[in-house]
């Protein structure tokens, strides 16, 4: 299948470069984007300006010329907040399907978009590593936040001053409607809030953002979301002190209006969320942070309860994408997966593989969340893959280095296990030691790591995980004439102590033929930090140490209902759920509200938020289970494949070498490598040398770095800092960065 992919991609280019382009496609992706765009740019228009006067009289004519519909004053402000971004939603399902990605586009690093989001702009404070996309992308929710906040400053001013009430009434006056402004731009942030953490989301898969980049977006949400929340209480709070009515007001919940005790109740849920998230608590007690985080049900359903149908009818959209996502992902990771292998290395890194269906697509870029039920059923872990799509079609691996008290006791199963198997010389009823669950694979949709002619990883510790992948990618790429841009490649590697350089030892795709070190030019710099001189210990060199294996078989392969999926039913799914929300809040609207006249705010919003559960639950819980069905009928059929030869000892055959007619001649990774000791790497120095290496201020040169924020901090410097001299354009560094390598 992936051959015949790539086959068909590189007929494509020949009758691009034969100067007959299809003409229909090309105008039906420019149409497309041209539709989203004016979707997304008017719905953002609409929340800019909404605290305006003629933004009010638009959204007064359009929930008053529907009032009288079967859903009424809702209807018309879910049209104006929540329906746009459904609308874009269906129409990048339709944009994916029709324009996959994934395909070798080396025009799309001379786009300015792809330079606005690759090029670091800031490097140190608040925010981190900042590109030149996000920069705008904050410049523009501060001049939001600051327009529609001093818009309503100044009208609430204004409209309080008409009544010619005394000073304390009105600050009291100033202070409620002040709150309301607070809590109407918090509704907007959350707009935004959930769609960043939908991680097989269809907005994220369109931008090519993959989930564990667009966490930070939820981070900065729900920072900005919690504090408008915090003062939309703290106004009202004040204003109730004042009065000396507060703890009756805080408990009182109203048939028409907000419930006072159910915003109460959905506050200080948040308030525990924010304050457990905040980096030092989360750093230190992750545990407490990651339980904490589940209270999003309760901050979700009471502020439906407080500020009834309508109102909720701002966030709806983004909530209920994220309903979808979640029901999938529930869906999926109920399934127990097979461990084809669990071993512990020497320097105490475990590698562990799954098995997969040969359907499941994903790129070395990609990553996993993983759960293990014997250490905890509620928590998931993200972890980089290892393996390249092409050292197998039925596997995928990872590594975990023991940094925390969830790898540490997944670390102590692994070796207990296998002392057990070692002693007894057989593997009893050991079976059952791991059960592993599988959320996944997420990442880019485009292979950025094969657009490079020239390419820099800069990887520390454990983060030299993706890279390996990215490595056996580019070499089996080479070794079988497939399409892949890399020539030329460094990699700089950082380690504490020696024994980390194991890790390379073990990499798949170990030997390089003299065929692929005529076309790929691979140089290997490992630096160790805290050791002078090369150990040896016995002997033995860490690259002759083996690492015995362990099977666990409690399961199946992993499913592919999440991730990368598949477009059709991925579309089917959120077309049968979104349908089934609308027809069921009408059904209700028809048969309940209306029969039995139920009029209060918070009825009303519970019923809208029971109706997109039903949606998402009835009908699309239909559609995945057919989509089930079908991937089960498909890893029969890579069954039947594999018993005919094509099956996982087959494809392990292409894990421990590229092969080759001169294999014989082959070189190991490890033979690549140089070593240096107590120093770390020299970023000026050695972007500097390679790029004038590979052409001078002429060449394009990707960067990827993978490790700790101080390591891509000091990486985007140094890459702004190139560009910069070199003029930028069409020529300098590209910066990219995944930092979910981690585990805790």
């Amino acid at each position: 299948m992936a051959q015949e992919r790539e086959l068909l991609l590189q007929n494509g280019n020949v009758a691009a470069a034969k100067g007959s382009p299809a003409l229909l496609p090309s105008l039906a992706r420019s149409v497309l984007k041209f539709l989203m765009w004016a979707v997304f740019l008017t719905w953002a228009a609409g929340i800019f300006f909404y605290p305006t006067k003629p933004a009010q009289a638009v959204l007064g004519q359009l929930t008053g010329g529907i009032r009288q519909s079967v859903i009424g004053t809702t209807d018309g402000v879910f049209l104006a907040f929540s329906a746009p971004i459904l609308i874009v939603a269906a129409l990048a399902y339709v944009y994916i399907s029709a324009f996959p990605g994934g395909h070798l586009e080396k025009k799309k690093l001379r786009s300015l978009s792809f330079r606005l989001w690759t090029f670091p702009v800031l490097v140190d404070g608040l925010f981190g590593v900042v590109s030149a996309a996000e920069f705008i992308g904050i410049v523009l929710f501060i001049l939001y936040l600051v327009f529609s906040m001093t818009y309503y400053m100044l009208d609430s001013v204004s409209f309080v001053s008409s009544f010619h009430v005394p000073v304390a009434k009105s600050c009291e006056l100033i202070l409620s409607v002040m709150g309301i402004r607070f809590g109407i731009v918090g509704l907007f942030c959350m707009s935004f809030l959930f769609l960043p953490v939908s991680r097989g989301s269809v907005l994220l898969r369109l931008i090519d953002i993959p989930f564990e980049h667009a966490t930070r977006y939820h981070v900065w949400l729900g920072h900005l979301t919690m504090a408008l929340f915090t003062l939309h209480g703290l106004c009202y709070v004040i204003s109730w002190s004042f009065a000396g009515r507060l703890i009756e007001e805080m408990i009182r919940w109203k048939e028409i209006g907000v419930a006072n005790l159910a915003g109460v109740i959905s506050l200080a849920a948040g308030l525990l969320m924010w304050m457990t998230s905040l980096h030092p608590v989360r750093q230190r007690f992750f545990e407490l942070f990651f339980y904490t985080h589940q209270l999003y049900v309760v901050f979700i359903v009471f502020l439906v309860l407080h500020v009834g149908d309508s109102v909720f009818s701002i966030a709806a959209g983004s909530v209920f994408l994220f309903m979808l996502d979640r029901f999938l992902r529930f869906w999926q990771s109920r399934a127990k997966v097979d461990i084809v292998s669990a071993a512990c290395h020497p320097c105490g890194t475990m590698e562990l593989v799954f098995s997969k269906p040969a359907s499941l697509r994903y790129n070395a870029l990609s990553f996993i969340f993983v759960q293990v039920r014997e250490l905890s059923f509620l928590q998931w872990h993200p972890f980089s893959v290892s393996s390249s799509p092409m050292d197998g079609r039925y596997h995928i691996s990872i590594l975990i280095k023991a940094l925390g008290t969830w790898t540490d006791k997944l670390k102590s199963i692994i070796t207990d296990v296998e002392e057990k198997k070692t002693r007894s010389d057989c593997d009893s009823d050991q079976s059952q030691r791991i059960t592993a669950s599988i959320e996944g694979p997420y990442g880019h949709e485009s292979p950025y790591h094969l657009m490079y002619e020239n390419l820099i990883l800069v990887a520390g510790g454990i983060g030299i995980s993706p890279f390996l992948a990215i490595l056996s990618d580019i070499i089996h790429r080479v070794e079988q004439g497939m399409p892949c841009e890399p020539r030329n490649v460094l990699v700089l590697w950082s380690v504490k102590k020696s024994t980390e350089l194991s890790l390379l030892s073990a990499f798949d795709a170990q030997s390089i033929s003299s065929s692929v070190s005529d076309k790929l030019h691979l140089n290997i710099q490992a630096f160790v930090t805290q050791e002078i001189e090369p150990p040896l210990e016995d002997g033995i060199v860490e690259g002759d140490q083996k690492i015995p294996g362990i099977f666990f078989k409690n399961g199946a392969a992993m499913s592919g209902l999440v991730g990368t999926g598949d477009n059709f039913w991925a579309a089917m799914y959120f077309t049968a759920s979104t349908l089934g929300a609308v027809l069921a809040y009408a059904l209700v609207q028809v048969y309940y509200v209306k029969r039995f006249n139920v009029y209060a705010w918070w009825h009303l919003g519970l019923l809208l938020l029971l109706c997109m559960v039903a949606g998402v639950a009835l009908p699309g819980g239909l559609v995945v289970l057919l989509w089930h069905l079908s991937e089960k009928r498909r890893m029969q059929d890579d069954m039947w494949e594999a018993d005919a030869g094509d099956g996982l000892g087959g494809a392990e055959g292409t894990r421990n070498g590229v092969g080759g007619p001169d294999a014989a001649s082959a070189a190991s990774l490890a033979a690549l490598r140089t070593t240096r000791y107590g120093c770390r790497p020299n970023f000026q120095v050695e972007f500097a040398a390679f790029a004038e290496r590979v052409g001078g201020t002429a060449a394009d040169v990707g960067v990827l770095v993978c490790g700790p924020s101080g390591l891509q901090t000091s990486v985007a410097r140094e890459c702004r800092s190139q560009n910069l001299h070199r003029g930028g354009g069409k020529s300098g560094a590209v910066f990219h960065f995944n930092s979910h390598s981690f585990d805790f």
